[in-house]
């Protein structure tokens, strides 16, 4: 497998996608539930094959590249999407994360950042792919919670309660915080073990805590100030645009050239 077969992948992910979320927006009944379901959980299962085929045919672990931690994230957005979607009957997160998904698979065909890059001494260590996978994985949760949150700051500028809207973005966002944190933790133990220091506030490092404190101070408002919803709201709304810095907005910054986080450049 290389990637000069993820736009057959891709592309058929979407209309995957595109087609069970319109067959979403009706009432259906019978087999055609039944083709729904088949449709949206084909379409998560394709780029998530073609990574598992990359993975094979790369003899080494499909984390190394931009490119490659996007089809990640849209193999656990899409998911999320439908977990959420099955449980809450919620049609415009089914949306929401199928569109996210298919505007990661585009931005790989556009901008793919495929060439192909071997494993530095550093990466090759056991803590590499969970410290990836739980950071992939927490930015998918995360950035769902931010749509909640703007659709919490919508009902309150229409006068409705958004209990319910809270509740669920409680639960993501205690979800995506706790991925965060052992990210942040795996993160260390891997420093620890390459470089010889669990922390050396490395541009990357320190975004990567920035963002952590940003859903923490969410979290705050929320247990402890539980009238300030419209300000708890704004917070994590605007939290996905610190978590976007740290993961692809650290690449350009002109003091992360020395970091040994943008090996995906």
């Amino acid at each position: 497998m290389t990637w000069l077969e993820f736009p057959y992948f891709a592309f058929s992910a979407i209309f995957l996608w595109f087609t069970g979320v319109l067959l979403a927006l009706v009432r259906l009944r019978g087999g055609a539930v039944i083709l729904r379901d088949v449709l949206l959980i084909s379409g998560t299962l394709l780029p998530l094959a073609f990574v598992l085929l990359l993975w094979d045919s790369l003899e080494r672990p499909p984390f190394r590249t931009l490119a490659e931690t996007r089809v990640w994230y849209t193999v656990f957005i899409t998911v999320i999407g439908l977990v959420i979607y099955y449980r809450w009957r919620l049609v415009w997160m089914l949306i929401y994360t199928m569109v996210m998904g298919a505007v990661f698979l585009i931005i790989n065909y556009v901008n793919p950042d495929t060439f192909d890059k071997t494993l530095m001494p550093a990466l090759q260590s056991p803590w590499f792919i969970p410290h990836v996978i739980v950071y992939i994985i927490g930015y998918a949760f995360l950035a769902a919670s931010s749509l909640i949150g703007i659709k919490g700051l919508y009902q309150l500028y229409r006068g409705k309660s958004p209990d319910h809207t809270l509740w669920l973005a409680d639960n993501v966002v205690y979800i995506g915080f706790a991925f965060l944190t052992f990210g942040l933790l795996f993160g260390a133990l891997w420093a620890k073990e390459a470089w010889g220091h669990y922390w050396s506030w490395d541009p990357k490092e320190t975004w990567a805590f920035i963002t952590w404190l940003v859903y923490l101070l969410y979290i705050h408002f929320r247990i402890n100030k539980k009238s300030a919803i419209r300000t708890a709201l704004w917070v994590l709304a605007l939290a996905f645009a610190v978590l976007l810095i740290c993961w692809f907005g650290i690449n350009y910054l002109p003091s992360a050239r020395s970091s040994v986080h943008v090996y995906s450049t």
